[in-house]
Order: structure tokens, then C-alpha cells, then sequence
């Protein structure tokens, strides 16, 4: 074991409860700061700290009751970071990586001083500079926010001025980034995890499906050529070392026949990498908590071909039915998050299926999809 006994998460959601079920089971103590009560994460944690994340007295508090604070997303305030680091407070990963990675513009900017390629790219901070980018990158394209957004949000394709007019004005002034638009033949992202003194390991790659800018599916391993596959992993490794990371992180791409561009990397545990905990020898989050801790990490093994679809909520109905009949199905595992309100495409949980070929996950996945559906309570006892 090492000196460490107690890991802060900054975020209460469904990655923080995953990494909570890992770090607990491997007999950490778990402190989560997260703005509501009895959030995912909360609800297993040893401690909860309600408050938000840029209130920095609570911050310290975090910082004060654990041996090392990590977080399950990058949507938090990087002066939150910054004061932890200011009091000698481990943070993995730390301010560096966060920094870059949470503002796309420097992220881009960063890869390709890698050498790694990317989309083209122009900044759009005033219209001025909308107007130059149109011209430098020209249509389609895709415009979105430098900072925060997810899951589809805070992004707009732009096919005429028109939209890019459109998206200027629905954007209110925020930074933007215009990135050409990849016509591209699947998305991928890769799993990776650095530790402290420099041990890199990665996990397959895979092949990703979205549903309105929301991960649908991801298959593992992707169903793409060798070649590519060990160039997604060389990619990692080269960010992974640059950045001096430490813990576990995503790096998604575009494959567009040979080229394999670098989308975006998340510095943190992701939801492409949910099969981990089903069909690996080692998760990724088990894989975070030893890199956060300073202990060996190990070269995952894969036990069969796997596919992890994302149950979505649908806007009506807060109880999920077909439970029952997925569960019938051998080699399928389901997770559900903990969550009251199944707004529409909110992720509910999720399942993954194991298969001797991918084809046979994937039809198996995909059967089980069709079974699940939300229902009403409140309408149906109305009837």
C-alpha cells in the first residue's frame, strides 16, 4: 500500500462514483466535492462536501482532509486547482494539463507542437475574427466554444454565413474556435494512464458512436487496421509525456482513411472506457487510483471483444424497464448511476456485452438496447 489513504474527487458524478467503487474496493477512503447532496459519487463516498466548486474555502477543506484530490471532469475552475497546488496540495493531474486541455485553442495548439496532427483550426473572438476564419477555414465547419461544452453542447456546424452568423450570435460573446469539419469514416479514442515515474500503458482502441453529440456506443476493440490502432497508442504516449500527466486520460480522434487527427483529450477517466470495468483485467479507473497513488501499473489484458452502449434518458419516465429481460442475457453486465431525473439524453447507466467476435457483442448489444425503455409512474397511475 502506499502512503496514501485518502483521495478527494472533485465532481459527484457517474465517472467519480466508478472511480469511488475502484479506490474503495481497493481500500481507499473517499472525500467528493461536489455543488448537490446526494449526487452519484456522494452516495458511496466516505464524506461529501457540499459546495461549489470555486468556493475555495471548501476547497481547502478537500485539500486538508485527503492525501491527494483528482477530479472526474474539467469543467472546474482552474484558480481551484491552482490553490490547492499553492498548499503543497498533491493534485494529479495537476494544473498544467488542466489548463491546456480545458480550452481548446491552447489544446489544439498543443498537439501540434507534438507533432501530432489535428483539424484545422482558427480563433474567433471577436467577429472580425469570424469573418477571417471563415475565409481561412471556409465551409463546413465546425464552430464551438473554447471553453466548457460537452456532449454535443456548445457546438455548431456551420455550412454558410448564415450559421456562422447564427452561432456568433447564440454564442454571446463567449471565445470560440472554428475547426474544419473531418469527413471522417469512424471516431476512436484511446484509454491511456502515466504514473509518477514515467510508466505509460494503454488500453485498446476503440471505435465510437455518437447520438446527437452524446456517446451512444463504444466497440472494443475498434474495427480498425493494426497500423492505425498502434498510432493512436503512439499518440497517447507522446501527450502523456509532454504533458507530464498523471493519472488516467482519453484522447479521441478522427480516422479519415489513413490520417488520424487528434479531436480532444480529457484529462481524466471517460465514458469510452466504461467496458474497462467488464472486459479488462484492469479498469481504467483502477488504473487512476494507481497512478494517482504513486503504485505499478500494469499492461491491461482484454478477456473477450466488448461493446458498452449508454442508456440515455428520454425526457418522460424516470424508471427504466426491460431490466428484467436484458439481465437474461449471459455475458452482459449493467450500471445504473444512482440518478432521479431522466432528462432527455442524460446518461442513466449503462451496460456492456461481451461477445466471442464483436459482431456477436454487438448484435447482443444491440438487442438489448431495443428491450430497455423509460416509464412514466406518475402518468401511468393517473390511468
Amino acid at each position: 500500500m502506499s502512503a496514501i489513504h485518502t483521495i478527494g474527487i472533485l465532481g459527484g458524478g457517474q465517472l467519480g462514483r466508478m472511480l469511488t467503487l475502484e479506490a474503495k474496493r481497493m481500500g481507499y477512503r473517499i472525500v467528493t466535492l461536489e455543488p448537490f447532496p446526494n449526487s452519484p459519487t456522494g452516495q458511496i463516498a466516505d464524506e461529501q462536501i457540499v459546495a461549489a466548486y470555486d468556493d475555495l474555502r471548501a476547497i481547502g477543506e478537500l485539500g486538508a482532509r485527503c492525501d491527494v484530490v483528482t477530479y472526474e471532469f474539467e469543467n472546474i475552475p482552474l484558480e481551484s486547482v491552482l490553490a490547492l497546488e499553492h498548499d503543497r496540495r498533491i493534485v494529479h493531474p495537476g494544473s498544467t494539463a488542466l489548463r491546456i486541455t480545458q480550452e481548446r485553442i491552447l489544446e489544439k495548439t498543443f498537439v501540434r507542437e507534438c507533432g501530432i496532427p489535428t483539424a484545422d483550426f482558427a480563433p474567433v473572438r471577436s467577429h472580425d475574427e469570424l469573418e477571417a476564419a471563415e475565409r481561412a477555414i471556409g465551409y463546413p465547419g465546425v464552430v464551438k466554444t473554447t471553453m466548457g461544452g460537452y456532449d454535443g453542447k456548445g457546438q455548431w456546424v456551420v455550412r454558410s454565413r448564415e450559421d456562422a452568423e447564427r452561432a456568433w450570435t447564440q454564442a454571446k460573446g463567449a471565445a470560440l474556435i472554428w475547426e474544419r469539419m473531418i469527413p471522417f469514416d469512424c471516431e476512436l479514442s484511446i484509454i491511456a494512464a502515466r504514473n509518477a515515474h514515467g510508466e505509460v500503458i494503454a488500453f485498446p482502441t476503440s471505435e465510437n458512436q455518437h447520438d446527437h453529440g452524446v456517446l451512444a456506443t463504444t466497440i472494443v476493440p475498434g474495427r480498425i487496421a493494426p497500423a492505425l490502432a498502434e498510432r493512436a497508442r503512439r499518440y497517447a504516449t507522446t501527450i502523456a509525456e509532454r504533458l507530464e500527466i498523471v493519472g488516467t486520460f482519453c484522447v479521441e480522434f478522427f480516422a479519415a482513411g489513413d490520417d488520424l487527427l487528434v479531436n480532444e483529450i480529457a484529462p481524466r477517466v471517460h465514458n469510452s472506457g466504461h467496458y474497462s470495468l467488464d472486459a479488462m483485467s484492469l479498469s481504467q479507473y483502477e488504473a487512476h487510483v494507481r497512478a494517482i497513488c504513486g503504485l505499478p501499473l500494469v499492461e491491461p489484458r482484454q478477456f473477450l471483444p466488448a461493446v458498452m452502449v449508454n442508456i440515455l434518458g428520454a425526457g418522460a419516465g424516470d424508471t427504466l424497464g426491460g431490466i428484467d429481460v436484458i439481465l437474461r442475457e449471459p455475458l452482459l453486465k449493467l450500471h445504473v448511476y444512482g440518478k432521479a431525473h431522466a432528462a432527455l439524453r442524460r446518461k442513466m447507466g449503462h451496460f456492456t456485452v461481451l461477445g466471442e467476435t464483436v459482431e456477436d457483442a454487438l448484435a447482443t448489444a444491440e438487442r438489448s438496447r431495443a428491450s430497455l425503455h423509460w416509464i412514466d409512474n406518475r402518468a401511468a397511475a393517473l390511468r
